[in-house]
């Protein structure tokens, strides 16, 4: 795939963001997931060029379910912009987002780099300083949600926004394979799920990301946060919503919608 190609395909998902959502670019400008993680760099090198701060890394396909679903037998990550964080006290504008749906997810915040060239888990626990529960509210350029591991990857894994909520915890007082997440829409449970549903163990999501991340020579650095992926199946949301995710031992995180009209 050309430079030229590469940076064509970037304009297309930028552009998207701010109009029409884009028909899906597996066979017409992609071609393999190094071509669309190209994509991915070419637009994380025009933002932050633009000012935008990377705050971390999202992991995304951690369902052995959607992996299949994909064809694909690994997870895959995008950036995250210090922008995208929002709290848990504002409204968040589902007009600025597109096709959003949200999960619940366990985020991890690092105390140290981490550039050992293949991590043992030990290496990541010894770097993590603390978990908070989170909400990734996902987003996809691509119409109606029709996409395969290139089109995700391409379009930063599907980013839209993220929630940090609940006091920070020490992992040595989590049980991060056990923990229980039950995700509510109002007083209606609307999602649940359990730590292992991430690749077995969240802990597992992030040593996959801190290894390929070496690879690619852009390891992890000290303050990164760390989504690690869904615990459970995302939920569509719209305009007015109020949504909570208990998870076991870290405590809820809220994440609060506008309401739309006049």
């Amino acid at each position: 795939m050309t430079t030229d190609a590469i940076d064509q395909a970037a304009a297309t998902l930028r552009e998207a963001y701010t109009g029409d959502l884009v028909d899906p670019l597996r066979g017409q400008l992609l071609h393999s997931l190094d071509n669309a993680y190209a994509v991915q760099t070419a637009n994380t090198a025009f933002w932050t060029q633009a000012g935008r701060k990377v705050s971390g890394r999202k992991i995304g396909l951690t369902s052995k379910a959607v992996q299949h679903q994909l064809g694909v037998d690994e997870p895959d990550f995008g950036v995250l912009f210090a922008d995208m964080e929002r709290d848990e006290s504002e409204e968040i504008a589902v007009a600025d987002l597109q096709q959003p749906k949200i999960e619940a997810e366990i985020a991890f915040v690092l105390g140290d780099d981490l550039k050992i060239e293949r991590p043992s888990l030990l290496d990541v626990i010894a770097v993590i300083d603390y978990a908070l529960p989170a909400f990734e509210v996902v987003s996809s350029r691509i119409k109606d949600w029709d996409i395969k591991i290139v089109d995700t990857v391409a379009d930063n894994a599907s980013a839209g926004v993220y929630v940090l909520g609940g006091a920070p915890r020490l992992i040595t007082d989590l049980d991060l394979h056990g923990c229980r997440m039950a995700l509510k829409k109002g007083e209606e449970t609307v999602s649940e799920g359990v730590g292992r549903a991430c690749l077995g163990n969240p802990l597992i999501a992030v040593r996959w990301l801190a290894r390929v991340l070496v690879e690619r020579g852009s390891p992890l650095r000290a303050g990164d946060v760390i989504l690690s992926g869904a615990l459970g199946p995302m939920v569509p949301v719209q305009e007015g919503d109020v949504m909570t995710a208990e998870i076991e031992g870290l405590g809820e995180v809220t994440a609060r919608f506008e309401k739309g009209g006049l």
